[in-house]
């Protein structure tokens, strides 16, 4: 089985040695995705929900760039800063996520890179 390394400029680059996704097996696994504006590579400033709707649209960019949408996601998981904004994050993904929802963990951490509220990240089933 052989692995291909997804890129596109429509998401924040990878700011390690990661890559935005990788295609395998019939699937495309994501790394997660934190609130960056793609085009500054800046976070997003605002409230938690402002960033979990960054980090979802830099998602669904990954996605669009292999012909895919949310509704080819099978799981995700979700990093939060602080579970009492749980709510709040998850009124943002379930417009993301409006019927037939994936799988999904939710788990609060200590810290995420740059200091964000929230990260997300996915596994995809290919086309």
């Amino acid at each position: 089985m052989s692995k291909e390394i997804i890129s596109t400029p429509n998401a924040p680059a990878a700011i390690g040695p990661y890559s935005q996704a990788v295609k395998a097996g019939g699937f495309l696994y994501l790394s997660g995705q934190i609130p960056l504006d793609p085009q500054t590579m800046a976070v997003v400033p605002g409230c938690v929900a402002c960033q979990a709707e960054q980090a979802l649209k830099n998602m669904s960019a990954v996605l669009e760039s292999q012909g895919l949408t949310t509704d080819d996601v099978v799981k995700t998981t979700v990093f939060i800063k602080d579970m009492n904004d749980f709510a709040k994050v998850n009124e943002v993904y379930a417009k993301y996520f409006a019927k037939d929802a994936p799988a999904r963990s939710c788990v609060e951490v200590a810290r995420l890179p740059k200091d964000v509220l929230v990260e997300v990240e996915a596994i995809a089933l290919c086309k």
